[in-house]
């Protein structure tokens, strides 16, 4: 067995060596919080979410860190916008995000540092790079020196005559307009920290660089993003954190965007769909097959119409776990998954082929619930619920159904509430009242359930 990933510094899908043997670190950029998360910001960490699932399963002890950005041009552009401390729109964002996350299944990291709780780690990064000849002061801003470092561009495979370096108001006395910000001077008005250089605040890269070096080590497995931070943010990090002695990341993968009309889903293009306004409208499972199941390489055009597809795909999934669990009773996920499923996932987190096994395992379950097989079914149950796991989209799982007791005791409750009215529905069947059927069964579809009438007697679900 050998995981198998996509390495955007090399460009082709390489096997997975760990640094240390049975061990995994990944290191992930997190949300930058000026505003709360719309669906393309969590993409990103639900396709890391399922690669840290798949790395889990497969026996690795997995560290997993995803940060915070807490500082940024953005979030003090934003602070003077709207007349507020830049502290309480991260602090307000930074919650937002981690409900989304959770609403949507994610598992929380091992660590999700902030980067405001690092200035001490960013400045003796930067003493060290500047004794190093690989960074200099002026004007009260920290540059990197790009042309102090030959391998600057590797990973975005540009050449540094044709570079054209973004660059943010104030950074001034630059030797050459290359040159990024490790820190920024203060300016009146603006958050700003003491540093032997001056007052000011971090520069984007240097957080992350920081905070990896500082969880994770000099060393560290897989770096994560999404593919619009390949440059400058990803190439810049790799230059300070290689320049002041870490060896950093082993591989780099990257997801790719949600666009929607072909576009990238931006709060500054104003075509955002934000999570909490998707929730109310869709089942957070759903959005979760939706944003999971397509390779995390392949950008997904947001419609409502391919989620209205997601939403029908799943139900066959889902319809059919229901009606299994009815015939065979409560059955436990199997203990491995199908081959198919897991050398899909062995090959660069192929969830799309992985998802076909799926819907094979559960066509096959169909054909064993029509023949009334329970052996089968039963096992294909627990091969299906198996899968699903490792998905983060087991429906039967605690963590959907309303985890931990009382969850379950609301479901007992609304299931015994269910089957009084449904009750009442079948006597008035039986006395021909149908109109008085049909009123009942709309008014339980107004609630949010539907009603199929089987051979053993009706069924509910949510719709």
């Amino acid at each position: 067995m050998t995981i198998r990933l996509y390495d955007t510094s090399s460009r082709q899908i390489r096997d997975f060596s760990p640094l240390r043997r049975g061990c995994v670190s990944i290191y992930l950029c997190g949300a930058t919080v000026q505003a709360p998360p719309h669906i393309g910001h969590i993409r990103s960490g639900l396709n890391f979410d399922i690669m840290r699932r798949w790395f889990a399963y497969r026996g690795y002890d997995v560290t997993f860190v995803r940060n915070v950005t807490d500082i940024d041009d953005k979030i003090i552009a934003k602070s003077a916008e709207l007349g507020r401390p830049w502290w309480a729109i991260g602090y307000e964002n930074e919650r937002a995000f981690d409900t989304a996350y959770d609403v949507l299944g994610c598992l929380p990291p091992d660590y999700e540092p902030r980067a405001t709780g690092h200035v001490p780690e960013m400045i003796e990064m930067m003493r060290t790079l500047i004794g190093r000849g690989h960074a200099y002061p002026a004007d009260g801003n920290v540059y990197f020196d790009v042309r102090s470092f030959p391998e600057y561009l590797r990973l975005s495979n540009q050449e540094l005559d044709q570079l054209l370096q973004p660059a943010g108001e104030g950074e001034t006395g630059k030797r050459d307009p290359r040159d990024f910000a490790l820190w920024k001077a203060a300016k009146p008005g603006e958050p700003s920290w003491e540093t032997p250089w001056g007052r000011g605040r971090p520069g984007w890269h240097l957080e992350c660089s920081a905070m990896a070096h500082k969880y994770l080590g000099e060393a560290f497995d897989i770096h994560g993003g999404g593919i619009d931070l390949v440059f400058p943010h990803h190439e810049n990090e790799i230059a300070q954190s290689k320049a002041y002695g870490d060896a950093f990341a082993s591989y780099w993968v990257h997801n790719a965007w949600l666009t929607i009309g072909g576009e990238k889903m931006s709060k500054s293009l104003g075509n955002s769909v934000l999570v909490s306004e998707m929730v109310r409208r869709w089942r957070p499972i759903v959005l979760r097959y939706y944003l999971g199941t397509p390779h995390y390489r392949s950008a997904i055009d947001y419609s409502e119409a391919s989620l209205a597809e997601a939403e029908t795909a799943f139900a066959r999934i889902e319809g059919f776990l229901q009606r299994g669990v009815e015939q065979a009773g409560d059955v436990a996920p199997a203990e491995t998954v199908p081959d198919d499923f897991a050398a899909a996932m062995d090959e660069d987190f192929g969830v799309p082929q992985a998802l076909a096994a799926v819907h094979t395992t559960v066509r096959q379950g169909n054909a064993a619930l029509a023949e009334g097989d329970k052996e089968s079914l039963t096992a294909l149950l627990a091969q299906v619920r198996a899968m699903l796991g490792v998905l983060g989209l087991d429906p039967l799982d605690p963590a959907w159904t309303g985890a931990g007791e009382r969850g379950a005791e609301l479901t007992g409750v609304v299931d015994t509430l269910v089957s009084i009215v449904l009750g009442q529905r079948q006597a008035a069947r039986e006395r021909k009242d149908y109109g008085t059927a049909d009123a009942i069964r709309d008014q339980l579809k107004s609630a949010g359930l539907v009603i199929e009438d089987t051979p053993n007697g009706p069924r509910w679900e949510l719709g």
